[in-house]
């Protein structure tokens, strides 16, 4: 150990209301646990709800589906798509705009990692793609789906 810090356990039962529009599981943090750059919390999203659109400002994202299903919309104006299934995981590099959307019947839940001590940090909300998206949704259009696997 060095510098102050500590093995620390995180109990399950802690929860946060994020700017994403989503009440997350507190996971290992700046403010759980004292950590620095790296953040790790639980995303559990009901049937039919969507993120904000968003980015995080110099941060990196990897996000692990472990439950269900979830469509995440990405790129400069959320023309991408990608479906995610269990045990699929997605990186998302700094600065990437995305809201991940549950379109399906059943509930899902991400574990999601930043290279942040808070998923808060640098956290930048796009209400203008938030409107676009929902309107493009409306109308039926759907963003081009392109899931971009890497070998395994």
């Amino acid at each position: 150990m060095t510098d102050g810090q500590r093995v620390v356990v995180v109990r399950p039962g802690g929860s946060y209301q994020g700017a994403q529009g989503f009440t997350y599981g507190a996971g290992a943090s700046a403010a759980t646990v004292g950590a620095r750059q790296v953040c790790l919390n639980v995303l559990p999203m009901p049937p039919g709800a969507r993120a904000r659109a968003h980015f995080h400002r110099g941060i990196e994202t990897i996000a692990y589906l472990l439950e269900g299903r979830c469509a995440v919309y990405h790129g400069a104006d959320l023309a991408e798509r990608s479906e995610m299934v269990a045990g699929e995981q997605m990186f998302l590099p700094p600065d990437t705009p995305h809201a991940p959307s549950n379109e399906s019947a059943a509930p899902c839940i991400w574990l999601v990692v930043h290279a942040s001590g808070s998923d808060q940090d640098g956290i930048v909300l796009l209400p203008e793609l938030d409107a676009a998206l929902a309107a493009r949704l409306a109308g039926g259009a759907a963003p081009s789906s392109s899931p971009q696997h890497s070998p395994a």
